[in-house]
């Protein structure tokens, strides 16, 4: 299962592939209750066709309806919906109001480096940070994996748009709690990859998830597979069994990595004895003791696996989106 930002980007590609115009638009920015988050896409073909959605309906009716009177042809564009934009006739039902950038790319070579580039960035094959100048073409850079992408920016004439892989959450052994922070993960959009190495635990996993392709099984213990491959910053690693011999080794080779988030589960008091140890056999310094969140998750008073996993799920978001 794709996210919808991959899908937008893929399905903007096949239209160009096939010779057609699109638009792609990104929310900029928002005001009061708007319905889409900032960096949120959609993309219309010049058939009217589209995939994404910038709000329940409103603002897409509006913007066909504008498109086949002849508007929106140059390069790019800041149009405002809601309260205080150009298009008083349409209101959002929420009350408030929002800043689209509306991309013309034809069907020419630019335009398909540019989507191809935006397409390898969400799958996790490079990052990119994008720029646009309004009424001219966007252009690009590429980034390093292990690069902090900065947050989308808008300052008129210029947009910053950062577009980075689809974050990760790295699953340190297979549990129960584990099972739960897989599927709100892949609700709310992350690839999952699970690291596990115990046989009857293997098992019970690729019967749970077997033929997903937003969760990738690796049969090896999670503190060797980032030993050999490292995680760049859009990963979240999170030690979920309660068996030091797999919890500690990944925090271990944890505190070496990008991740932007770290965490491992337990009780306060196990919590303080697991990171003297940590200190006193494998090393680690303040700094890396002070990457790993332990007791991992937010303090909701959670004690089902599911309750725990919402708050582990709920933190990483914080996090991820830098609150």
């Amino acid at each position: 299962m794709m996210t919808l930002d991959q899908r937008v980007i893929e399905t903007a590609l096949g239209w160009h592939h096939a010779g057609r115009a699109v638009w792609l638009c990104t929310v900029l920015q928002t005001w009061g209750s708007s319905p889409r988050a900032p960096g949120t896409m959609m993309v219309i073909s010049d058939r009217g066709e589209g995939c994404g959605s910038l709000s329940g309906g409103c603002i897409e009716e509006d913007f066909l309806a504008r498109l086949a009177e002849g508007h929106y042809r140059i390069h790019s564009q800041v149009v405002r919906y809601g309260e205080g934009g150009r298009q008083t006739q349409v209101q959002l039902p929420c009350g408030g109001s929002l800043d689209v950038l509306v991309e013309y790319l034809v069907a020419d070579n630019d335009s398909g480096q540019m989507l191809q580039a935006m397409h390898q960035a969400l799958r996790g094959k490079t990052r990119l940070l994008k720029t646009v100048t309004v009424s001219k073409r966007a252009t690009w850079q590429t980034m390093t994996m292990t690069a902090a992408l900065p947050v989308l920016r808008y300052q008129h004439p210029e947009v910053v748009l950062p577009v980075g892989a689809v974050p990760e959450l790295l699953v340190a052994g297979y549990s129960t709690v584990a099972f739960e922070c897989i599927r709100l993960a892949q609700i709310l959009g992350f690839h999952v990859r699970v690291c596990e190495h115990r046989s009857e635990m293997l098992s019970e996993l690729e019967g749970h998830f077997t033929g997903q392709d937003t969760i990738t099984i690796v049969p090896q213990h999670p503190a060797r597979w980032l030993e050999l491959n490292g995680a760049h910053a859009a990963v979240a690693i999170v030690s979920l069994t309660h068996d030091p011999r797999i919890d500690e080794l990944t925090m271990m080779e944890a505190v070496n990595t990008h991740a932007f988030y770290i965490g491992i589960m337990g009780s306060a008091k196990n919590t303080a004895r697991r990171k003297s140890r940590l200190q006193t056999i494998a090393g680690l310094d303040n700094d890396e003791l002070a990457r790993i969140i332990a007791p991992v998750g937010l303090a909701i008073g959670s004690k089902t696996p599911a309750e725990i996993a919402l708050s582990v799920m709920a933190d990483i978001v914080r996090v991820k989106n830098h609150c």
